[in-house]
């Protein structure tokens, strides 16, 4: 299962955006001849009218690679190493060689989890003939080497791993992913932390799957496409979601960024899509008056 795993997580392939994530001709055409940002967000906002996107860039843009020349889904992040953007990226692990994300991000976590069972079991085996060493019983002198070498690898191993196991148990609790941890996504209210957070079985779930057959076996059995996922807000009572988008709202006066009162209800709104999805604040007096 460990070699399973790690062979899983170095040769299955990043996944990347699909084609509607790419502007069209003309829309590069476009988008290149102009210099001033203003204009090129509103082409942006444009082509993303239509795309599962909820987040945008620290400064309220809308987050576009101008090396892959698409427009970013959520929690997508180009990888320098790899040279293409990776759906829902957590970090570029030199000891697999490849980048972990959305397609290998299971493999990587089972790699984890059986390499502390290895390390375990090696130390275990080790350990009679680490005490007879310890305590001078031990009769074969050229054996001292081996055994000393092996317990003390395993152990350093075992718990070098163990801090970064828990700290992606942590994580994938929480709903995030490495690079998220340090800078929390943008959302229409700000930046939030758990805005991906939908509980912690779920979360888990939406890594290792609904069927519970498969969450020891690198098979991939996560939920969604990499491409859109569910955000905290969806399936949230409404009265409960209108609190939380108006304290969420209370922390981002400041920022000039009009707020939406109504709540995702389902993954088919758009954050983008003003027009269509959403009821901006102060728009409609009777909206307004209602929620307020």
């Amino acid at each position: 299962m460990f070699v399973w795993s790690y062979w899983m997580t170095i040769f299955t392939s990043p996944a990347s955006p699909s084609k509607e994530f790419y502007l069209s001709n003309s829309e590069k055409e476009r988008y290149e001849k102009e210099f001033i940002q203003e204009r090129q967000q509103e082409i942006l906002r444009r082509a993303a009218r239509d795309l599962p996107i909820y987040t945008t860039s620290a400064s309220r843009t809308i987050r576009y690679c101008e090396r892959c020349q698409l427009i970013k889904p959520d929690r997508a992040h180009h990888c320098s190493a790899c040279d293409i953007c990776i759906l829902k990226m957590d970090h570029h692990c030199p000891w697999v060689n490849n980048c972990v994300g959305f397609s290998n991000y299971k493999f990587f976590l089972l790699f984890l989890l059986y390499s502390l069972l290895y390390c375990l079991f090696v130390a275990a085996t080790v350990l009679q003939y680490f005490i007879k060493f310890w305590t001078n019983e031990l009769s074969d002198t050229r054996a001292k080497f081996h055994v000393l070498f092996l317990f003390f690898v395993s152990t350093m191993f075992f718990i070098s791993v163990l801090s970064l196991f828990s700290y992606h148990c942590w994580l994938v609790g929480k709903n995030r992913t490495t690079i998220e941890s340090f800078r929390s996504p943008t959302f229409s209210y700000g930046p939030d932390g758990n805005g991906f957070s939908l509980g912690c079985s779920k979360n888990w779930r939406q890594v290792f799957g609904d069927e519970k057959k498969y969450w020891l076996l690198p098979i991939f059995s996560s939920l969604g496409d990499g491409c859109s996922f569910p955000t905290r807000l969806v399936g949230m009572d409404p009265e409960q979601a209108s609190v939380t988008n108006q304290n969420e709202y209370a922390r981002s006066i400041g920022s000039n960024q009009p707020f939406p009162i109504k709540p995702l209800s389902e993954s088919k709104n758009r954050l983008l899509d003003n027009e269509s999805q959403w009821i901006e604040n102060g728009s409609e007096e009777g909206t307004v008056r209602s929620g307020l």
